[in-house]
């Protein structure tokens, strides 16, 4: 029996991994919770429900590499290594950048860049696989601008500021109260109450289960700015600019780094997390602009992409890693 490699993605909200033969050839699958080192409690657990299940009815021994992919590489090593122990597993697992993973994941070309819009935000330019620059990907408080968490933010700051009259009237009222109070809980006379209830029940969400719940609420603003909520269309419109923004640092367009654009090199710019690949308000908008000057591609399965790399780890140099990365791409979903 051949060799297999274990490709892991860690993201805010779930953890997926891949086993793979040395051919590509996907083996098992697990799924669990988030493993972001910043936003989850406990990542250790997550990712490695996330290797049992992909492990199931395999043989352990067999296992002669993974890749993890995570935010905070440096500091997820320790979670990282810890699932690989518990799981049983010999050695221990290399951890890279999960944009890196997002990248290797949709495309074979060694050059590119990525921007990644999930829980959070991060863009990154990508030399030779590696990650050479980074922009953003600073975490909930200080940054992941356009993220899932930054628009869940300003969706319940939105609905606060029209319940006391700092902001302007807007479906978000109903919509924030609906998804965090349920259904039936914004009332015509209850402005004091309402904002009260909903900013005990944010913090306690936030307090129990960490920064990434805010995301939850994305897809009512989304889905508000499609509907042409004038107020919900100004937050996408300003995540998508600052997603834009990001990704123009990482591809060398920024006013500042004219010359980064050449040392970068060409290559796609792959577009990742699911507030860009699904059919949003604020992936239609970032699309329109970032379409214009670089071929984008959209992000398939970041755990083959971080499979891919342990295979060519394993094989360097080699035909059958290139051969094994590009079937990897093609079983991820599209």
């Amino acid at each position: 029996m051949g060799a297999l490699f274990v490709g892991v993605d860690g993201g805010g909200t779930s953890t997926r991994c891949v086993v793979v033969t040395e051919s590509g050839e996907i083996a098992g699958r697990g799924l669990a919770g988030g493993a972001n080192a910043i936003s989850v409690p406990d990542p250790a657990a997550n990712l490695r429900a996330a290797l049992l299940g992909a492990l199931e009815g395999l043989d352990r021994a067999r296992v002669a590499g993974g890749v993890f992919g995570l935010a905070g590489a440096a500091r997820a090593a320790e979670p990282a290594e810890r699932a690989w122990r518990e799981a049983g597993l010999a050695g221990r697992p290399a951890v890279v950048a999960d944009v890196l993973v997002a990248f290797t994941g949709a495309t074979d070309e060694p050059d590119g860049a990525v921007l990644v819009a999930g829980t959070g935000a991060i863009g990154a330019r990508v030399r030779d696989r590696r990650v050479v620059r980074r922009a953003d990907g600073l975490g909930w408080l200080l940054g992941d601008e356009g993220s899932g968490v930054w628009l869940g933010r300003r969706a319940a700051a939105a609905a606060l500021n029209a319940i006391d009259g700092r902001g302007a009237s807007t479906v978000l009222v109903a919509r924030v109260a609906e998804a965090v109070l349920g259904a039936g809980a914004a009332g015509e006379d209850d402005g004091p109450a309402l904002a009260q209830a909903l900013v005990s029940v944010v913090y306690a969400q936030v307090a129990e289960r960490g920064p990434a719940w805010l995301g939850t609420l994305a897809p009512v603003v989304d889905t508000a700015a499609r509907e042409g909520d004038e107020v919900a269309r100004g937050v996408v419109a300003e995540a998508a600019r600052r997603l834009c923004r990001t990704a123009r640092v990482v591809t060398g367009e920024a006013a500042h780094d004219r010359g980064a654009r050449a040392a970068g090199g060409g290559g796609p710019l792959v577009l990742a997390g699911s507030l860009l690949t699904e059919p949003t308000e604020l992936a239609h908008l970032v699309r329109a602009e970032l379409g214009r000057r670089a071929t984008l591609v959209r992000a398939r399965d970041a755990a083959a992409g971080a499979a891919a790399l342990a295979v060519r780890a394993a094989l360097p140099g080699d035909p059958r890693a290139a051969e094994a990365h590009r079937a990897l791409i093609g079983q991820g979903g599209a």
